[in-house]
């Protein structure tokens, strides 16, 4: 097991290395939720070369070149923002058409060996792959299961998960952070009209 394996894997190596209050989706919205509100203020793990370089590694992604970060960081926002668009205004013709441009980077390619269909996928250029990649996840949960995709309940949150719960009816990001506040802001309502 490589030294990212192992770090990734115990949570609080995870967190000072990636301090998103929810990663782990799938890659598409994990990619919007690069994004998040703490502390009064909005966070981007992708503001630096180690942020993004974290990103990747959490989804097993071809690390690039020094020569390719500034490039491959400017298809990731590119691909954020057309998913963040259609997270928030849904099926527009100008929304498929940013989400297609990225789309239209790479490619699948279908190859047969030992009697199993593989689909081998690639883009001409190294630093597309990653966006490439990151919209595809998210146009296969869209058209696959879209009832699914869900923004957090919490007041003020940003965050966007895949609801797998049995009933798909998970309404926070976590229990932890949103829904506990959530939890305490009802008892605090209901113990005020109390004494009212």
């Amino acid at each position: 097991m490589s030294q990212a394996q192992r770090s990734t894997n115990d949570p609080t190596e995870r967190a000072a290395r990636d301090p998103r209050p929810l990663a782990g989706e799938p890659l598409g919205l994990d990619l919007v939720n690069t994004v998040w509100v703490a502390d009064g203020g909005p966070h981007d793990l992708l503001d630096t070369s180690e942020g993004v370089r974290v990103f990747l590694e959490e989804h097993g992604l071809e690390p690039v070149p020094k020569r390719l970060e500034a490039a491959t960081r400017a298809r990731l926002l590119e691909a954020r923002e057309a998913i963040r668009r259609h997270l928030l205004h849904g099926n527009t013709p100008a929304v498929w058409r940013d989400l297609n441009r990225v789309l239209g980077s790479g490619r699948s390619t279908p190859h047969v060996t030992n009697d199993e269909l593989h689909w081998v996928s690639a883009t001409e250029r190294p630093e597309d792959a990653p966006a490439w990649r990151a919209v595809l996840s998210y146009a296969e949960l869209v058209t696959s299961k879209p009832d699914r995709i869900r923004r957090c309940a919490g007041p003020g949150c940003v965050l966007h998960f895949y609801d797998r719960s049995r009933r798909g009816d998970r309404q926070w990001c976590s229990m932890a952070g949103c829904g506990n506040r959530a939890k305490a802001a009802r008892h605090y309502s209901r113990s005020k009209t109390r004494h009212e």
